[in-house]
């Protein structure tokens, strides 16, 4: 029987897309979308997930990228606005959810700067707790996260689904013995979990 469900932050309780800002600090697409792949591809971004410091990360990037110094510093004073808002319908789903009885948590890769976030948008407050990466010291899809989370909130796996829109996370709560939902919006998520609920 379902009683737990996770959720993902980025693109399944917020949406999250880069070039929108970073379009708008750098000169040229090509300059924005030359520093995302040295976010992205070069583990910068990951490596912060797992607990490395903002602050320093970004002073590194500086470092290697001179030419956008002043970019950079721009996008790390910005980088809560990559945070496009609430997911649409989401807010609501989580509270009728919760009316219903079921306990709601959030598991979640994100830096140091998770907690600004969590003050700007209600959603997160429907939230009884949750386990984020960069505290932990560890990142979805490893195994370890996934226990975490159970041990901290006495959570039993076979009693849990899982919502996140990468793939590979879903196929790591399987494995650890969670119910899975790739997520694609609202109202897929909502079929879903009512198909989950009413086979389990």
């Amino acid at each position: 029987m379902i009683k737990n469900l996770i959720f993902d932050f980025g693109k399944v309780l917020v949406d999250y897309e880069y070039f929108e800002t970073l379009d708008q600090i750098f000169k040229t697409h090509e300059q924005a979308k030359e520093f995302y792949h040295l976010l992205i591809d070069g583990k910068w971004n990951e490596n912060m997930d797992r607990g490395d410091s903002f602050e320093e990360t970004f002073c590194k990037m500086q470092q290697i990228m001179p030419q956008y110094k002043e970019e950079i510093a721009a996008v790390a004073q910005r980088f809560n606005d990559f945070v496009r808002g609430e997911k649409e319908g989401m807010r609501t789903l989580l509270t009728q959810l919760k009316a219903e009885g079921y306990h709601l948590y959030g598991l979640s890769n994100w830096c140091t700067k998770v907690h600004e976030t969590m003050a700007q948008y209600p959603i997160f407050q429907l939230l009884e707790g949750q386990v984020i990466s960069s505290e932990e010291k560890i990142i979805k899809p490893d195994r370890a996260i996934y226990e975490r989370i159970c041990q901290k909130y006495n959570l039993k796996p076979e009693e849990c689904l899982f919502a996140d829109d990468r793939i590979e996370n879903v196929e790591a709560a399987q494995r650890f013995g969670m119910q899975a939902i790739s997520f694609e919006d609202t109202a897929q998520y909502e079929r879903e979990l009512r198909k989950i609920v009413i086979n389990s």
